[in-house]
């Protein structure tokens, strides 16, 4: 289920994790939902891997089947999946297009975005909808926050074109809204439609279990929440998804073609699995063992732990913008580990760079003030980021 972590009675919660980051106290970083610093121990695996790249004849024939399966297990363990369920990919837009390409989407029927919902799992349907015969139906804003409320509203509106796919964020990117997944996905299969869902502000900073929430299709990058570099993500497929052509035709996703084999083109049937949605060039000796890292210390700390922790920073941030003129969703509508302030007379022109002159760094999106903070983050960090804002939003 997706939804905030409780704290867990008579357990510590987890502390600040600033030492694993090259971060000087004085710098107030509130925006993870942007990208993450990457730990010290990835920056290292990274030096060594771009080592490697230099001498490449010193590279071991095995590693890279070695870091396939370590990715692939540490993806499959923040979301509660499978490894054999995990296609290794280059980003969110290239996961969208795998399921835009292995799902049949019934010419007369709907498939349900949100409104200003992030590029990636939006704009693939809109390309497709004219030649395809399908209606793209952008789910509004509600007025009260609720985006689960108004997307069950959607799902079951009597006298509707059938929904074939719900294609969404399950944490809106600009103002951290949850959507309740478990309630959303009985909802869709109980109309014969499919679930696609963007999980990237979710996995590794909340709980995720693929195998309850059962989705379609599930995809996350990792140089967000889960402490990663660029150019690598993860998807998820259901097994009653794998049978599909993939979006790309590589060796690997074949069973037998090689270029240590007598007969080059052995075999050409596919693999079984996830596999055959690998990308193409999936090896990355340099970002994928980097990424494998952040995954795993995301999941040593565990979501539950993490979501517990930023559920009290935002909650404190929460606390004191009391009565400061900006609003904010409710935290049972909120995401426990982003804040996003709505100014009701527009935010102050230039308010987000002379915070990051402050030392204090959150982002603008779409008029909104987001502020995201991980594990190096700590009480001292939310309160200067108070003190900061009562002088410079004025």
């Amino acid at each position: 289920m997706l939804r905030p972590a409780r704290p867990t009675k008579g357990k510590s919660m987890l502390p600040s994790q600033r030492a694993h980051f090259d971060m000087p106290r004085e710098v107030c970083y509130l925006n993870a939902a942007a990208w993450s610093p990457l730990p010290r121990q990835s920056q290292e695996a990274g030096r060594i891997g771009v080592a490697r790249k230099g001498q490449p004849w010193t590279i071991d024939a095995d590693l890279p089947a070695q870091q396939f399966a370590r990715a692939r297990k540490a993806a499959a363990a923040l979301i509660g999946a499978d490894p054999d369920d995990i296609a290794l990919i280059s980003s969110v837009s290239y996961g969208v297009a795998t399921a835009a390409k292995a799902l049949n989407i019934s010419p007369g029927s709907r498939v349900l975005l949100l409104e200003d919902d992030h590029s990636s799992p939006v704009l693939e349907w809109m390309t497709r909808a004219a030649d395809a015969g399908f209606t793209v139906e952008v789910v509004r804003r509600p007025d009260d926050a609720d985006w689960t409320e108004a997307l069950l509203a959607a799902i079951a509106r009597p006298g509707s074109p059938p929904v074939s796919l719900a294609s969404i964020s399950c944490i809106h990117w600009s103002d951290g809204g949850l959507v309740d997944l478990s309630r959303i996905g009985p909802a869709l299969r109980a109309e014969g439609a499919a679930l696609l869902v963007d999980a990237t502000h979710a996995a590794g900073a909340m709980p995720l279990d693929v195998k309850k929430l059962d989705p379609d299709f599930l995809v996350f990058p990792t140089y967000k929440w889960v402490l990663g570099p660029y150019g690598r993500a993860f998807l998820y497929i259901a097994k009653r998804r794998q049978d599909a052509t993939p979006l790309e035709q590589t060796a690997y996703g074949r069973r037998a073609v090689s270029a240590e084999q007598t007969t080059y083109l052995a075999d050409t049937s596919y693999v079984s699995g996830a596999r055959r949605f690998d990308m193409g060039e999936r090896d990355h000796f340099i970002s994928l063992e980097m990424a494998s890292i952040g995954m795993e210390m995301v999941a040593q700390w565990s979501a539950a732990a993490i979501s517990e922790r930023l559920a009290m920073l935002t909650a404190r941030l929460a606390e004191g913008l009391a009565n400061l003129g900006v609003r904010f969703p409710e935290p049972h509508l909120r995401a426990p580990h982003i804040l996003s302030l709505a100014f009701p007379n527009g935010m102050p022109e230039g308010l987000i760079a002379r915070l990051a002159a402050a030392n204090v760094h959150v982002a603008g999106r779409l008029g909104r003030m987001r502020i995201s903070p991980h594990v190096y983050n700590d009480e001292q960090d939310i309160d200067a980021f108070v003190s900061a804002f009562r002088g410079l939003a004025r």
